[in-house]
């Protein structure tokens, strides 16, 4: 393959993600632009988005798992095959937002009926990522910090978390996820519904 082309392959799950965007925005009969007065992200962004001309940031795909009553999650797992009930580890869903230094792996096999989920998150040393509110009101999370260090900040209070640190806490506003170095963290976030 030729480097012009490689540039410019697009990456299955991308793709995947950008029709399962583009679907749910047609099953409620929004055009971009009511799409993008609901979610505060640009018409061209969405757009883009739904193409898979870009590969969505976590910012992103979070104010759409909020317009939608989804949690990342369940977005990324309507985009994978029919969930089992064991997924092994080379068969979890990693999902890499390159531009915030984020790795986001689905541990816990996704099933719509279910309101548990384990995610792995990894973030590179001086990695930050703000969230203007969570996918779902109420969300329940808890991190646990298998390495390395995070800063977690929700309704204005901020949390140092070390290595073996567990922190609980439900979700109703903006949150960040920041890793002080120098060292990357690598953390496990449990969701549960509300």
């Amino acid at each position: 393959m030729r480097q012009h082309e490689a540039e410019t392959a697009v990456d299955p799950m991308d793709a995947r993600l950008g029709a399962r965007l583009a679907a749910l925005r047609a099953e409620r009969g929004w055009s971009l632009g009511e799409l993008a007065e609901r979610s505060g992200v640009s018409r061209s962004t969405l757009s883009r988005a739904e193409r898979a001309e870009i590969s969505p940031t976590a910012s992103l795909l979070n104010r759409l798992c909020g317009v939608y009553g989804r949690t990342m999650s369940h977005l990324l797992s309507e985009v994978e095959a029919e969930p089992a009930l064991l997924v092994r580890a080379a068969g979890q869903p990693v999902w890499e937002d390159r531009t915030a230094g984020f790795v986001r792996r689905t541990v816990s096999p996704p099933h719509a009926g279910l309101r548990g989920e384990l995610v792995e998150g990894r973030l590179h040393a001086g990695a930050d990522i703000a969230y203007d509110r969570p996918p779902v009101a109420g969300l329940e999370q808890h991190i646990w910090v298998l390495e390395g260090a995070l800063q977690v900040t929700a309704a204005d209070a901020e949390h140092a978390l070390d290595t073996g640190d567990c922190l609980r806490l439900r979700v109703w506003g903006p949150t960040r996820f920041r890793c002080p170095g120098p060292d990357d963290v690598r953390y496990v976030l449990a969701v549960v519904l509300p």
